[in-house]
């Protein structure tokens, strides 16, 4: 009898360690989410940890289509929320943390010097960009908000620093193939001297330890305070599904949410208060992120 109660003790406890904990966050959360927030909770709470970081818009399309089944989704600006909220499979989102708009350099580029110039407020960051054969790096603003976050800020960049054309000049048009990269490979390919310079958001640059230039309060996005009357001055117009689409900026806050078929509602409910909790939000700081603003999305 004692040999069967340890059989099935034992059973038990292999049973709840293979429950997966299953979560899809935007691409730029990787280092955060597979290092530190995933494996901690995963080890507290007895279960296994799969992370899969893609464009937010791009991961909440799948979700919303039935192809992506997640314990919980995290988005970085409401605008992906707000795509299942429209399908029907999100009814409330929790800000979790927050961060801004960067220019992050390699110090391997041959610019390396002018790039720590600006960082240390010597030269204007902008005219750095335009220097000769520069390679600059974004993500595609069709799949991937930070693709069209990086726009918002050469947009409010002009009109704070009276540089008319500076977003045509530095970045061409809105969808330039040769600056596009995939958010997973973006500041990889920055790390190894493959380009230059690229956008970026201060949590995962600082995560992987690039140097980077920081941005004023009135170009990268991070203060919600400044959303109307300001940060909603810019527009750009791009072609989604075939029709043209006006988009407008939204701060810099991640959202995390349970869809209504996420396999683990429960336990993506308890990685949330995790994220939000002490423990939590220790990890964000650490890995150069800042506390969520804002209230809860409905």
């Amino acid at each position: 009898m004692a040999l069967l109660v340890g059989l099935w003790v034992a059973g038990v406890g292999t049973a709840m360690a293979a429950t997966p904990l299953q979560v899809a966050y935007a691409g730029s959360m990787g280092a955060v989410m597979d290092l530190h927030l995933g494996p901690a909770f995963a080890k507290a709470h007895h279960v296994t940890y799969q992370g899969e970081g893609q464009g937010a818009y791009g991961l909440a399309h799948l979700i919303a289509a039935g192809k992506l089944r997640t314990d919980v989704f995290i988005s970085i600006t409401p605008g992906p929320i707000r795509v299942l909220e429209k399908a029907g499979m999100v009814s409330k989102a929790i800000p979790v943390a927050s961060t801004a708009m960067v220019i992050a350099y390699s110090p391997k580029s041959r610019y390396a010097q002018d790039f720590a110039a600006a960082a240390a407020g010597k030269t204007a960051w902008y005219t750095v960009l335009e220097k000769p054969g520069i390679q600059f790096g974004r993500t595609d603003p069709q799949t991937d908000p930070q693709g069209q976050n990086i726009i918002f800020t050469f947009l409010l960049a002009q009109k704070y620093y009276h540089q008319p054309d500076l977003a045509q000049r530095i970045l061409g048009p809105v969808e330039n193939h040769r600056q596009i990269f995939t958010e997973a490979s973006l500041l990889a390919r920055l790390k190894s001297g493959q380009m230059d310079a690229s956008s970026g958001y201060e949590s995962a640059v600082k995560s992987l330890h690039l140097p980077f230039i920081p941005l004023p309060e009135e170009i990268n996005l991070s203060d919600p305070a400044m959303a109307k009357g300001w940060y909603d001055t810019v527009h750009f117009t791009m072609q989604v599904d075939g029709k043209a689409q006006t988009l407008h900026t939204q701060p810099l806050v991640f959202y995390a949410a349970v869809p209504k078929d996420a396999p683990h509602p429960k336990l993506g409910e308890a990685f949330i208060r995790f994220m939000t909790g002490k423990v939590g939000q220790a990890m964000f700081k650490e890995t150069g992120y800042n506390p969520p603003k804002g209230g809860d999305l409905s």
